[in-house]
């Protein structure tokens, strides 16, 4: 069989084909880049540790950790810092603290909530008056912004809701799908009738811990050394799996009349394959299979994508303007600044920066706003100085800088994505050994394709199970 991407989702398809029981699956994993690893992408300059992509994954998901666990990197899982927990919106002006006891925007303990300065009377009020709010009865989808408005009003999601949420998909919250991206709010309105009421009965359900029982992760986690530590470990197990860096996949065809399929390598000669895993971004995936299937690939082609950039700046400790004493802050979109948010990492992680020196990322793009991306690199590091100017005073000069552009690199889940997606599957059952897997589909974060990419080799598993031959 064929995976065709290196990303965390082609490369976890390729370890488990190769790990799984049962009779052994040639392999052969293509990826057009010179390195593996997709979006994952680490440096080490001067004693900074730079992520490119992104820089964590949430514990909750099991399947980053299960998934360092099995490769023996369990050790090497560090949490979020302890000494700077504070989380930080930029609105009207200022810095506001997150206040505790909130949940993704929702509060959990009322006191801290009303004092906050982060939402006016009016806004605190009509928050609260979500109790009173009657549950939707539609069945249909409904966009993230449109769920937010009805059940916490205007000010709530402008100010906390959208920054925090759309930040992870880069996203119109207008625009986004909350069943494809937070489905368990609209099933908290569904059991409970109040998002409000919901997260206050959970804090009073939970059971009160002993002195020794105590998470052991993070809400996020990271790798000491990076991410790049997973992929350099997934790697290192692939020793049964042909790697072909820095080939170009440009069509899957059929075979004609022998089963299976060929697929054609730029410059190489043609792959046989009784199974095929696209492990690339859905428009990519689009291209490949238009030879076998014009309205799949149309399909798969619908699902837009989102352009970011990170920007990450190094600055001497001594003497810097601002202490750092949290993990970042997020912008809301109605400030009309460049930046999405920033994280300051060498407060949020634990030797991310040599003695004496601070690191700071910058967050720009997305849906909407991509013409940010249009700048050249000392532009766009410009451009966040001058936002981190803004917000934080910082006006020191980085002792280094680097910026990483992301093109079409984050998909969105728009308004009625599950249906898209169930369309695709039924149309893919007519292609029977074709499989998709990646963050278009199932989940954008690292776990979330760990356990698409998992899913595919089951089901590729599962077909050859049925009788297909196992050659390349």
């Amino acid at each position: 069989m064929v995976v065709v991407g290196g990303g965390i989702a082609g490369l976890s398809a390729a370890y488990a084909l190769s790990q799984s029981d049962g009779p052994p699956v040639a392999c052969t994993l293509v990826e057009a880049d010179s390195r593996l690893g997709g979006k994952i992408l680490t440096e080490q300059a001067d004693g900074f540790v730079i992520e490119g992509g992104p820089d964590s994954f949430l514990s909750q998901k099991p399947w980053g950790i299960e998934l360092c666990r099995k490769l023996g990197l369990e050790d090497r899982l560090i949490g979020t810092s302890q000494k700077h927990r504070k989380t930080f919106v930029y609105s009207k002006g200022r810095l506001h603290e997150l206040p505790e006891g909130l949940a993704m925007g929702l509060p959990t303990r009322l006191g801290p909530f009303l004092r906050s300065g982060l939402l006016s009377w009016p806004g605190k009020l009509r928050l609260g008056a979500e109790i009173f709010v009657p549950r939707r009865r539609e069945e249909s989808d409904e966009s993230l912004g449109g769920f937010f408005r009805r059940r916490l009003g205007r000010e709530a999601l402008e100010r906390i809701i959208e920054p925090l949420m759309t930040g992870i998909y880069a996203g119109d919250a207008d625009q986004l799908s909350i069943r494809a991206t937070f489905p368990r709010f609209p099933d908290m309105e569904r059991e409970h009738g109040s998002l409000v009421r919901s997260m206050l009965g959970a804090r009073r359900r939970r059971p009160a811990l002993g002195m020794g029982e105590r998470a052991r992760w993070t809400p996020f986690v990271t790798l000491q050394g990076g991410l790049s530590e997973l992929v350099q470990a997934l790697t290192g197990r692939l020793s049964a799996v042909k790697v072909r860096l820095g080939r170009r996949v440009t069509a899957v065809r059929s075979c004609g009349t022998a089963q299976g399929y060929e697929v054609l390598v730029d410059g190489a000669s043609p792959l046989k394959a009784d199974a095929v895993v696209l492990a690339t971004p859905a428009f990519g995936a689009a291209g490949l299979l238009e030879p076998l299937d014009a309205t799949v690939a149309g399909m798969l082609g619908a699902i837009p994508y989102a352009s970011t950039a990170t920007v990450t700046l190094g600055f001497r400790r001594e003497g810097f303007s601002h202490d750092l004493d949290g993990y970042g802050f997020v912008i809301p979109r109605i400030e009309g600044r460049a930046l999405l948010a920033s994280t300051w990492s060498s407060s949020k992680w634990d030797h991310r920066a040599p003695d004496g020196s601070v690191l700071i990322r910058a967050y720009l793009g997305g849906a909407g706003r991509e013409a940010a991306l249009e700048r050249s690199d000392q532009e766009l590091v410009e451009l966040a100085r001058a936002d981190l100017r803004h917000v934080m005073g910082v006006t020191e000069e980085p002792v280094m800088a680097r910026v990483f552009r992301w093109p079409r690199a984050m998909p969105q889940y728009l308004v009625g994505h599950l249906d898209r997606l169930a369309a695709i599957e039924e149309r893919l059952a007519r292609l029977p050994g074709v499989f998709v897997a990646g963050a278009a589909y199932r989940g954008v974060g690292i776990p979330d394709c760990i356990r698409d990419g998992l899913g595919s080799a089951e089901r590729v598993r599962a077909y050859f199970d049925k009788g297909s031959s196992r050659s390349l």
